[in-house]
């Protein structure tokens, strides 16, 4: 890579930076910048023993084309008196009614949640014609129509938004309306064009004229866009998946998957029973209970379970918290640390973290597994953050619902699934007989892949593969091995399609990343791709701007 790369990127100027260095013991590191010939880059060098064990490079802005911030920012009003003057509502009413109607966008976004906002906030301050559409009613929906007791299980230092981070008051765990509401306010404050109730319909990309074609509902007519660039934001998963179940169709209470859920309300007395051991079912699990439900939760298979002040005390106030902030690692130094450490490496780290958890909560997984749940902590006991890259799913950061489990408050059908559906319970494969008036599938989602699918065709949705994972041939992350997570951020196999997701830190930190990268197609700077796995370790011409 190096050896067809280097000499057009030309990096120059090298100079040592002054930041943390939080590093393991008996490694030397440091910080530096340097320039190649189009960018002004950050990076990071890991030494052991006079051997480098890593080195990261990065980005952090384009020559010529910095944000509008600080120096740069915009000067908001025309001073003087001239006529035809617009106000700064005139101006900004004018770009609304103008923008996917009479001038095309860009760039387009799919998908209004924290992915799709950080992205259009990134383009915003980089001033590339961005226009986010979004099915939901209002931005923040995403978050507001979850059930009503969903909570972060991130704290406040890990999920600022850029360039607006929470004001010092704000709760450490942030509920779910609460954070719904910020990303609302947050949308109206950076002035991002988002077209709320719309929802794009089809997507087609034509190579002659290097632009897309996406078909929308808005307002009940159908528009027609013609972006450059179309970025995908809609979330790490793909639609709720619910298992087929024999009989489904004759049970007489209510079913439906834990992305319709939203309270216990109305519950007290009733007999339900929740399919899944991860996140969402121990939360609707826990509110069912909370509601006077009588509560049963089938796990089919082992989970990974670490509770949330666990994962704080030796995890993430290592980098996210007061502590961290005392020792002068700010949000920013902290994401470029966090980059910093190659995934081939994480998982013999956090192995050996996990080591010392399972013995500070000993009496805490000897009452889990005394009460019957399954416990894993992932195939190679490398715990829940590889568990995250690899799979996005088989884990839960236990806030309270495991302690309804280990008391036997809600009950708990391990190593057992469902059989048959009847029409007033299920039939389970140990044979035993569980009556039921509500059945929740906290079953999880399709693949992402899939709304590529869906949206553009089978042929692109193949041609661009499987998105998130590293490649590690652990479960649902096939190889080969990759390195990083698939087609996350960066050029896909389809010209001038993205993706952005992942939780609040990823979408903060690598929406500068894409961004910039979208940002020097717009300016025609050339930006080919290097990619072993399909172009034999070619630079890919048809990525050239």
């Amino acid at each position: 890579m190096l050896a067809r790369c280097v000499e057009a990127a030309n990096p120059h100027a090298f100079a040592l930076e002054d930041g943390p260095l939080p590093g393991a013991q008996g490694s030397l590191e440091a910080w530096f910048r340097f320039e190649t010939t189009t960018a002004n880059c950050r990076g990071h060098i890991r030494l052991r023993d006079g051997r480098c064990v890593s080195l990261f490079t990065c980005v952090v802005a384009l020559k010529g084309h910095d944000e509008k911030l600080g120096a740069a920012r915009d000067k908001g009003v025309q001073h003087g008196a001239f006529a035809g003057r617009k106000s700064w509502t005139e101006r900004r009413r004018e770009i609304q009614r103008e923008l996917g109607v009479s001038t095309q966008p860009y760039c387009l976004i799919i998908g209004g949640g924290q992915g799709g906002v950080t992205l259009a906030a990134r383009l915003k301050m980089l001033n590339v014609p961005t226009l986010v559409i979004d099915k939901h009613a209002r931005p923040g929906d995403a978050w507001r129509e979850r059930y009503r007791s969903l909570c972060l299980h991130d704290p406040v230092w890990n999920i600022h938004l850029p360039y607006l981070p929470f004001p010092d008051h704000w709760p450490v765990f942030t509920p779910k309306d609460k954070m719904a509401d910020w990303i609302e306010a947050y949308a109206q404050i950076m002035e991002l064009d988002i077209w709320s109730s719309t929802e794009a319909t089809s997507a087609a990309y034509d190579a002659s004229s290097r632009e897309w074609t996406v078909t929308a509902k808005r307002a009940g007519e159908t528009v027609t866009l013609r972006p450059k660039q179309l970025v995908i934001a809609t979330g790490m998963s793909g639609a709720p998946h619910i298992p087929n179940y024999p009989g489904a169709t004759s049970f007489e209470g209510l079913q439906f998957h834990s992305s319709a859920y939203r309270t216990g309300e109305g519950f007290a007395g009733k007999r339900c029973i929740v399919v899944g051991s991860n996140n969402s079912a121990h939360d609707i699990c826990a509110d069912l209970w909370e509601h006077g439900a009588d509560v049963t939760m089938i796990q089919r298979s082992s989970t990974l379970v670490v509770r949330a002040a666990t994962i704080m005390k030796f995890f993430s106030s290592k980098l996210y918290s007061e502590e961290a902030l005392k020792a002068g690692i700010t949000t920013e130094w902290a994401d470029f640390i966090a980059a910093s450490r190659p995934y081939a490496l994480l998982a013999e780290a956090h192995k050996a973290v996990y080591d010392e958890i399972k013995i500070h909560d000993a009496e805490y997984y000897d009452r889990l597994a005394k009460a019957g749940f399954m416990l894993d902590f992932g195939e190679d006991g490398s715990g829940l953050s590889m568990k995250y890259i690899r799979r996005g799913s088989g884990y839960y950061i236990d806030v309270g619902a495991s302690e309804l489990i280990m008391d036997g408050r809600v009950k708990l059908k391990s190593g057992v699934h469902i059989e048959q559906v009847e029409a007033n319970g299920v039939m389970l494969s140990d044979g035993a007989s569980l009556p039921a008036d509500l059945i929740v599938y906290a079953t999880g989602f399709d693949p992402m892949e899939r709304w590529i699918e869906q949206l553009i065709s089978p042929d692109v949705a193949r041609s661009v593969g499987h998105i998130w994972g590293l490649g590690s041939g652990t479960r649902r992350d096939p190889g080969p091995w990759m390195g990083e997570l698939r087609n996350m951020w960066k050029p896909t196999r389809q010209q001038s399609l993205w993706v952005q997701g992942g939780n609040l830190q990823q979408a903060r930190f690598y929406s500068k990343l894409l961004a910039i990268q979208i940002k020097a197609r717009m300016e025609g700077i050339p930006t080919p791709v290097y990619d072993p796995m399909v172009f034999g370790a070619e630079l890919n011409p048809r990525h050239l701007a």
